[in-house]
């Protein structure tokens, strides 16, 4: 069975930055792309960011030029490196496999941007 584990999160001032992990475990094949979503109280989950495995990498509009998203193929994990953050990126944020034949979700960590 795949198992995904987040961690990086906590509470960080605005302007501060954090570096989101994401480690994979078990059997996985045909790997597609590798993505961080997030989810704030009282709003929809949206997309972050995304990488596939040739590189080609996704942002959503309102954190392109804040954050960077990375891979290291050889350990099945993923990164989310997050600059200059706002309150309003406080949300628990999942990070999610694509798969040719399904997809694997984490449990989440959750990051609060606050004065």
């Amino acid at each position: 069975q795949v198992q995904l584990v987040e961690s990086g999160g906590g509470l960080v001032q605005p302007g501060g930055s954090l570096r989101l992990s994401c480690a994979a475990s078990g059997r996985i094949f045909s790997l597609w792309s590798m993505n961080w979503y997030r989810q704030a109280p009282g709003k929809e989950r949206e997309l972050v960011a995304s990488i596939t495995t040739s590189g080609s990498t996704n942002y959503g509009d309102s954190v392109k030029d804040r954050f960077t998203i990375s891979r290291d193929a050889s350990k099945n994990a993923v990164y989310l490196q997050m600059n200059s953050l706002i309150p309003d990126d406080t949300a628990i944020y999942y990070c999610k496999l694509w798969t040719t034949s399904g997809s694997y979700w984490g449990q989440g960590t959750q990051v609060t941007v606050s004065s």
